[in-house]
């Protein structure tokens, strides 16, 4: 069977699968072994949008555990060079409130020990992330959301934590101390291993909670609150997007992704 090709890719949960007009599953073998679950491809207003779900299709692998360089790759091996990359997170600033969403544009990797290059050698490789979400990308996800109505922020800092477990609350205060606004466990690697592939990527952060409960006076974060916020604004999600989806231009020729590589490398 011939192997689909797809240019936008989603990394999420299975509530997606109900917006594409037609499509089938693909078993995708990479160099570092099986990705979180078969990559769904199908057709969204006209283009092919590849889709996983980071987590597994029954949310079964924990985000230290997730494959990420085998779930980019296998975006890339299906031609993929825009990727979505949305998140249910916490807040760790009391402006940002449970149903907002925050367009990041920078993270801070507090993780240990996941493998996060492409790049192990022969050829040293440098690649730079001091920007490492695609200016053009949050642009049309800033857009997509005001054209849906959802309280959006433009711009936030994302720190990413090992996992499985919550921050404690000195950690908390510490991570909120220094003015970033959003916790995930699930940002880095994989932001940054798109950008090592030269794929733009984007993240919509969608606020479940107020992480330790410091800065919004409620009780600290629990597994069951976060779905249980992160379900009641699932369809504000999806809708964003495929509004995304259907503002994205068939190429993209504003940014430096696609040349990631060009000077990260001495030969």
């Amino acid at each position: 069977m011939e192997k689909l090709q797809a240019d936008i890719g989603i990394f999420g949960g299975s509530g997606f699968y109900k917006f594409f007009e037609e499509g089938r599953q693909e078993q995708v073998e990479t160099p570092y072994g099986p990705p979180s679950d078969r990559v769904f491809v199908g057709t969204l207003h006209g283009k092919k949008v590849a889709f996983l779900p980071r987590h597994g299709a029954h949310h079964a692998i924990p985000p230290h555990k997730i494959n990420y360089r085998a779930n980019l790759w296998a975006m890339k091996a299906l031609g993929v060079k825009r990727i979505i990359s949305p998140c249910a997170a916490g807040s760790l600033q009391k402006h940002v409130a449970p149903g907002h969403f925050v367009i990041c544009d920078q993270f801070v990797d507090r993780t240990t020990n996941r493998a996060d290059t492409f790049y192990e050698g022969p050829i040293v490789t440098h690649v730079s992330a001091a920007d490492p979400y695609c200016p053009e990308m949050r642009k049309l996800a800033i857009q997509a959301c005001s054209e849906e109505g959802i309280v959006a922020h433009e711009q936030g800092t994302v720190v990413v934590i090992q996992g499985p477990r919550f921050s404690t609350k000195a950690e908390s205060k510490w991570f909120g101390s220094q003015g970033w606004e959003v916790i995930n466990m699930s940002q880095y690697p994989e932001a940054h291993l798109a950008k090592e592939l030269e794929m733009c990527v984007v993240n919509v952060s969608l606020i479940t909670d107020y992480d330790s409960g410091l800065h919004g006076n409620v009780e600290p974060v629990s597994h069951s609150e976060v779905m249980k916020v992160f379900s009641q604004n699932l369809g504000k999600l999806q809708k964003m997007l495929v509004r995304l989806i259907e503002l994205m231009p068939p190429q993209r020729d504003n940014c430096q992704c696609a040349s990631a590589l060009e000077h990260a490398r001495i030969i």
